[in-house]
Protein backbone atom coordinates (compact mmCIF):
# COMPACT_ATOMS: atom_id res chain seq x y z
CA UNK A 1 0.00 0.00 0.00
CA UNK A 2 1.22 3.49 -0.48
CA UNK A 3 1.19 7.12 0.30
CA UNK A 4 -1.02 9.37 -1.76
CA UNK A 5 -3.30 7.58 -4.24
CA UNK A 6 -2.73 4.25 -2.49
CA UNK A 7 -3.70 4.08 1.15
CA UNK A 8 -1.98 1.83 3.68
CA UNK A 9 -4.57 -0.44 5.27
CA UNK A 10 -5.20 0.10 9.00
CA UNK A 11 -2.59 2.84 8.94
CA UNK A 12 -3.37 4.63 12.20
CA UNK A 13 -4.33 1.44 14.03
CA UNK A 14 -1.12 -0.35 13.03
CA UNK A 15 1.17 2.48 14.11
CA UNK A 16 -0.86 2.94 17.31
CA UNK A 17 -0.32 -0.76 17.91
CA UNK A 18 3.45 -0.29 17.74
CA UNK A 19 3.20 2.08 20.72
CA UNK A 20 5.95 4.25 19.20
CA UNK A 21 8.56 5.66 21.59
CA UNK A 22 10.36 8.84 20.62
CA UNK A 23 13.82 7.28 20.82
CA UNK A 24 12.81 3.80 19.66
CA UNK A 25 14.06 1.66 16.77
CA UNK A 26 11.43 0.23 14.41
CA UNK A 27 11.48 -2.17 11.48
CA UNK A 28 8.90 -1.88 8.70
CA UNK A 29 9.34 -5.24 6.97
CA UNK A 30 7.02 -4.34 4.08
CA UNK A 31 7.66 -0.75 3.01
CA UNK A 32 5.43 -0.72 -0.08
CA UNK A 33 5.11 2.99 -0.72
CA UNK A 34 5.86 3.98 2.84
CA UNK A 35 2.57 4.90 4.47
CA UNK A 36 3.40 3.12 7.72
CA UNK A 37 7.07 4.16 7.75
CA UNK A 38 6.19 7.82 7.26
CA UNK A 39 3.70 7.81 10.12
CA UNK A 40 6.21 6.10 12.42
CA UNK A 41 8.78 8.77 11.51
CA UNK A 42 6.22 11.47 12.30
CA UNK A 43 5.88 10.09 15.82
CA UNK A 44 9.61 9.61 16.50
CA UNK A 45 11.98 12.02 18.16
CA UNK A 46 15.34 12.99 16.72
CA UNK A 47 17.05 9.90 18.18
CA UNK A 48 14.54 7.38 16.87
CA UNK A 49 15.01 5.43 13.68
CA UNK A 50 13.17 3.33 11.13
CA UNK A 51 14.65 0.52 9.08
CA UNK A 52 12.43 -0.40 6.14
CA UNK A 53 12.70 -3.57 4.05
CA UNK A 54 11.14 -4.56 0.76
CA UNK A 55 11.85 -7.22 -1.83
CA UNK A 56 10.39 -5.07 -4.64
CA UNK A 57 13.03 -2.84 -6.32
CA UNK A 58 10.36 -0.27 -7.17
CA UNK A 59 9.41 0.03 -3.49
CA UNK A 60 13.06 0.42 -2.53
CA UNK A 61 13.42 3.18 -5.13
CA UNK A 62 10.38 4.94 -3.63
CA UNK A 63 11.93 4.63 -0.17
CA UNK A 64 15.09 6.28 -1.45
CA UNK A 65 13.09 9.48 -1.91
CA UNK A 66 12.62 9.87 1.87
CA UNK A 67 15.21 12.43 2.94
CA UNK A 68 15.44 11.74 6.67
CA UNK A 69 18.56 10.77 8.57
CA UNK A 70 16.47 8.57 10.88
CA UNK A 71 15.34 6.39 7.97
CA UNK A 72 17.05 3.68 5.93
CA UNK A 73 15.65 1.19 3.42
CA UNK A 74 17.21 -2.10 2.34
CA UNK A 75 16.34 -4.43 -0.52
CA UNK A 76 15.56 -7.97 0.57
CA UNK A 77 13.04 -10.59 1.62
CA UNK A 78 11.78 -10.23 5.17
CA UNK A 79 12.53 -13.91 5.67
CA UNK A 80 16.12 -12.63 6.04
CA UNK A 81 15.12 -10.21 8.80
CA UNK A 82 17.96 -11.04 11.17
CA UNK A 83 20.67 -10.47 8.55
CA UNK A 84 19.04 -7.33 7.15
CA UNK A 85 18.50 -5.83 10.61
CA UNK A 86 22.18 -6.42 11.39
CA UNK A 87 23.13 -4.75 8.11
CA UNK A 88 20.92 -1.81 9.04
CA UNK A 89 22.54 -1.49 12.45
CA UNK A 90 19.56 -2.66 14.53
CA UNK A 91 20.31 -5.27 17.19
CA UNK A 92 17.15 -4.68 19.21
CA UNK A 93 13.83 -3.39 17.85
CA UNK A 94 11.10 -1.64 19.81
CA UNK A 95 8.56 -2.53 17.15
CA UNK A 96 8.24 -4.63 14.00
CA UNK A 97 5.50 -4.28 11.39
CA UNK A 98 4.46 -6.82 8.76
CA UNK A 99 1.85 -5.74 6.20
CA UNK A 100 1.49 -8.95 4.22
CA UNK A 101 0.40 -9.77 0.69
CA UNK A 102 0.64 -7.86 -2.54
CA UNK A 103 0.60 -4.04 -2.57
CA UNK A 104 -1.73 -1.79 -4.53
CA UNK A 105 1.06 -0.43 -6.77
CA UNK A 106 1.98 -4.00 -7.71
CA UNK A 107 -1.62 -4.87 -8.57
CA UNK A 108 -2.24 -1.64 -10.48
CA UNK A 109 0.91 -1.89 -12.61
CA UNK A 110 -0.26 -4.04 -15.53
CA UNK A 111 3.30 -4.98 -16.46
CA UNK A 112 3.77 -6.82 -13.16
CA UNK A 113 1.26 -9.49 -14.17
CA UNK A 114 -0.53 -9.75 -10.82
CA UNK A 115 -4.01 -8.92 -12.07
CA UNK A 116 -6.26 -10.57 -14.65
CA UNK A 117 -7.94 -7.19 -15.19
CA UNK A 118 -5.00 -6.20 -17.42
CA UNK A 119 -3.51 -8.25 -20.25
CA UNK A 120 0.21 -8.55 -19.56
CA UNK A 121 3.03 -11.02 -19.29
CA UNK A 122 2.37 -13.53 -16.52
CA UNK A 123 5.16 -12.47 -14.14
CA UNK A 124 3.84 -12.08 -10.55
CA UNK A 125 7.31 -11.79 -8.96
CA UNK A 126 7.52 -9.30 -6.11
CA UNK A 127 11.27 -9.11 -6.73
CA UNK A 128 11.64 -8.56 -10.46
CA UNK A 129 15.41 -8.92 -10.17
CA UNK A 130 15.40 -12.69 -10.00
CA UNK A 131 13.47 -15.89 -9.55
CA UNK A 132 11.01 -17.80 -11.69
CA UNK A 133 8.03 -16.02 -13.23
CA UNK A 134 4.53 -17.43 -13.00
CA UNK A 135 4.62 -18.25 -16.72
CA UNK A 136 7.91 -20.13 -16.33
CA UNK A 137 6.58 -22.13 -13.40
CA UNK A 138 3.34 -23.02 -15.19
CA UNK A 139 5.34 -24.13 -18.24
CA UNK A 140 7.45 -26.61 -16.28
CA UNK A 141 5.55 -27.76 -13.19
CA UNK A 142 3.95 -31.22 -13.14
CA UNK A 143 0.16 -31.25 -13.24
CA UNK A 144 -0.05 -32.63 -9.70
CA UNK A 145 2.08 -29.77 -8.35
CA UNK A 146 -0.08 -27.18 -10.11
CA UNK A 147 -3.20 -28.84 -8.71
CA UNK A 148 -1.82 -28.89 -5.15
CA UNK A 149 -0.73 -25.25 -5.29
CA UNK A 150 -4.12 -24.07 -6.55
CA UNK A 151 -5.96 -26.23 -4.02
CA UNK A 152 -3.81 -25.43 -0.99
CA UNK A 153 -2.94 -21.77 -1.59
CA UNK A 154 -6.10 -20.74 -3.42
CA UNK A 155 -8.51 -22.96 -1.47
CA UNK A 156 -9.99 -23.68 -4.90
CA UNK A 157 -12.37 -26.66 -5.08
CA UNK A 158 -11.93 -26.94 -8.86
CA UNK A 159 -8.14 -27.18 -8.68
CA UNK A 160 -8.05 -30.52 -10.48
CA UNK A 161 -9.98 -29.22 -13.50
CA UNK A 162 -7.94 -25.99 -13.64
CA UNK A 163 -4.60 -27.81 -13.49
CA UNK A 164 -5.70 -30.19 -16.24
CA UNK A 165 -6.79 -27.27 -18.42
CA UNK A 166 -3.43 -25.51 -17.94
CA UNK A 167 -1.44 -28.63 -18.85
CA UNK A 168 -3.61 -29.28 -21.91
CA UNK A 169 -3.25 -25.66 -23.05
CA UNK A 170 0.53 -25.54 -22.65
CA UNK A 171 0.84 -28.56 -24.92
CA UNK A 172 -0.51 -26.31 -27.68
CA UNK A 173 1.63 -23.28 -26.76
CA UNK A 174 2.88 -21.19 -23.84
CA UNK A 175 0.45 -19.91 -21.22
CA UNK A 176 2.24 -16.59 -21.02
CA UNK A 177 -0.27 -13.82 -20.29
CA UNK A 178 -2.71 -12.97 -17.54
CA UNK A 179 -5.71 -13.04 -19.88
CA UNK A 180 -4.74 -16.49 -21.16
CA UNK A 181 -4.64 -17.91 -17.67
CA UNK A 182 -7.87 -16.17 -16.64
CA UNK A 183 -9.67 -17.52 -19.72
CA UNK A 184 -8.47 -21.07 -19.03
CA UNK A 185 -9.73 -20.88 -15.46
CA UNK A 186 -13.07 -19.45 -16.54
CA UNK A 187 -13.57 -22.36 -18.95
CA UNK A 188 -12.57 -24.95 -16.36
CA UNK A 189 -14.70 -23.67 -13.46
CA UNK A 190 -18.32 -24.87 -13.82
CA UNK A 191 -19.84 -22.46 -11.29
CA UNK A 192 -18.99 -18.90 -10.25
CA UNK A 193 -19.02 -17.33 -6.79
CA UNK A 194 -21.14 -14.18 -6.50
CA UNK A 195 -19.17 -10.98 -7.15
CA UNK A 196 -15.89 -12.86 -7.65
CA UNK A 197 -14.07 -13.59 -10.89
CA UNK A 198 -13.45 -17.35 -11.27
CA UNK A 199 -9.72 -16.67 -11.71
CA UNK A 200 -9.32 -14.91 -8.34
CA UNK A 201 -8.35 -17.96 -6.30
CA UNK A 202 -5.99 -19.34 -8.94
CA UNK A 203 -4.15 -16.04 -9.34
CA UNK A 204 -3.79 -15.77 -5.56
CA UNK A 205 -2.42 -19.32 -5.35
CA UNK A 206 0.12 -18.91 -8.16
CA UNK A 207 1.31 -15.58 -6.73
CA UNK A 208 1.75 -17.04 -3.24
CA UNK A 209 3.71 -19.97 -4.64
CA UNK A 210 5.95 -17.96 -6.97
CA UNK A 211 6.90 -15.61 -4.14
CA UNK A 212 7.02 -18.29 -1.41
CA UNK A 213 4.91 -15.98 0.74
CA UNK A 214 3.83 -18.44 3.41
CA UNK A 215 7.34 -19.85 3.75
CA UNK A 216 8.70 -16.32 4.19
CA UNK A 217 6.10 -15.61 6.86
CA UNK A 218 6.98 -18.78 8.76
CA UNK A 219 10.66 -17.81 8.59
CA UNK A 220 10.25 -14.22 9.78
CA UNK A 221 8.06 -14.69 12.84
CA UNK A 222 10.68 -16.46 15.01
CA UNK A 223 13.24 -13.84 13.92
CA UNK A 224 10.86 -11.12 15.11
CA UNK A 225 10.82 -12.77 18.53
CA UNK A 226 14.62 -12.74 18.70
CA UNK A 227 14.94 -9.14 17.48
CA UNK A 228 12.27 -7.53 19.67
CA UNK A 229 13.35 -5.88 22.90
CA UNK A 230 11.25 -6.51 26.03
CA UNK A 231 8.02 -4.48 25.73
CA UNK A 232 8.60 -4.24 21.96
CA UNK A 233 5.52 -4.72 19.80
CA UNK A 234 4.89 -7.00 16.83
CA UNK A 235 2.07 -5.87 14.51
CA UNK A 236 0.98 -8.14 11.65
CA UNK A 237 -1.66 -7.34 9.03
CA UNK A 238 -2.89 -10.37 7.05
CA UNK A 239 -5.15 -10.44 4.02
CA UNK A 240 -6.30 -14.03 3.75
CA UNK A 241 -6.97 -16.96 6.02
CA UNK A 242 -3.76 -18.87 5.21
CA UNK A 243 -1.58 -15.98 6.41
CA UNK A 244 -3.73 -15.23 9.43
CA UNK A 245 -3.75 -18.89 10.47
CA UNK A 246 0.06 -18.94 10.60
CA UNK A 247 0.20 -15.65 12.52
CA UNK A 248 -2.56 -16.59 14.95
CA UNK A 249 -0.99 -19.97 15.74
CA UNK A 250 2.48 -18.48 16.23
CA UNK A 251 1.25 -15.74 18.55
CA UNK A 252 -0.93 -18.14 20.52
CA UNK A 253 1.85 -20.70 20.96
CA UNK A 254 4.27 -18.04 22.21
CA UNK A 255 1.73 -16.33 24.47
CA UNK A 256 0.52 -19.43 26.32
CA UNK A 257 2.43 -20.84 29.30
CA UNK A 258 3.93 -24.30 29.08
CA UNK A 259 1.47 -27.10 29.68
CA UNK A 260 2.54 -29.46 32.42
CA UNK A 261 1.02 -32.80 33.43
CA UNK A 262 -1.99 -32.51 35.70
CA UNK A 263 -1.36 -32.66 39.45
CA UNK A 264 2.31 -31.83 39.04
CA UNK A 265 3.28 -29.93 42.24
CA UNK A 266 4.38 -26.72 40.47
CA UNK A 267 2.83 -23.32 41.11
CA UNK A 268 1.76 -21.23 38.12
CA UNK A 269 4.01 -18.34 39.19
CA UNK A 270 7.02 -20.66 39.07
CA UNK A 271 6.49 -21.55 35.41
CA UNK A 272 8.61 -19.81 32.75
CA UNK A 273 6.95 -16.66 31.44
CA UNK A 274 5.69 -16.90 27.83
CA UNK A 275 7.68 -14.91 25.28
CA UNK A 276 4.69 -12.86 24.07
CA UNK A 277 1.67 -11.12 25.53
CA UNK A 278 -1.31 -10.67 23.24
CA UNK A 279 -2.58 -7.09 22.94
CA UNK A 280 -6.32 -6.86 22.47
CA UNK A 281 -8.35 -8.77 19.93
CA UNK A 282 -7.89 -9.06 16.19
CA UNK A 283 -8.61 -5.72 14.50
CA UNK A 284 -10.48 -5.34 11.22
CA UNK A 285 -11.07 -2.27 9.05
CA UNK A 286 -14.13 -0.15 9.68
CA UNK A 287 -16.94 0.02 7.15
CA UNK A 288 -15.78 3.54 6.29
CA UNK A 289 -12.24 2.35 5.47
CA UNK A 290 -13.57 -0.52 3.36
CA UNK A 291 -15.82 1.88 1.46
CA UNK A 292 -12.83 4.15 0.77
CA UNK A 293 -10.45 1.27 0.02
CA UNK A 294 -12.23 -1.98 -0.97
CA UNK A 295 -8.92 -3.91 -0.86
CA UNK A 296 -8.99 -3.48 2.92
CA UNK A 297 -12.06 -5.69 3.34
CA UNK A 298 -10.18 -8.91 4.13
CA UNK A 299 -7.51 -7.37 6.40
CA UNK A 300 -6.98 -8.70 9.93
CA UNK A 301 -4.45 -7.13 12.28
CA UNK A 302 -2.95 -8.87 15.33
CA UNK A 303 -0.68 -7.30 17.95
CA UNK A 304 1.62 -8.87 20.53
CA UNK A 305 4.16 -7.53 22.99
CA UNK A 306 7.52 -9.12 23.79
CA UNK A 307 8.05 -10.15 27.38
CA UNK A 308 11.19 -11.18 29.23
CA UNK A 309 10.26 -14.81 28.64
CA UNK A 310 12.13 -17.14 26.29
CA UNK A 311 11.17 -17.58 22.65
CA UNK A 312 10.05 -20.97 21.37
Amino acid sequence: MSEGSHSAVLLEQAVDGLNVRGDGSYVDCTFGRGGHSRLILARLGRNGRVLALDRDPQAVAAGGEIDDGRFRILHGRFGRLAALAAEGGITRADGILLDLGVSSPQIDDAARGFSFRHDAALDMRMDTGGGVTAAEWLAAAPEQEIREVIKNYGEERFAKQIAAAIVAARARGPVGTTRQLAALVAEAVPTREPRQDPATRTFQAVRIHVNQELEELSLVLPQCMELLAPAGRLVVISFHSLEDRIVKRFLRDNANPDRLPRRLPVRARDLPQPGLRLIGRAVKPTEAEIAANPRARSAVMRIAERTDGPSR
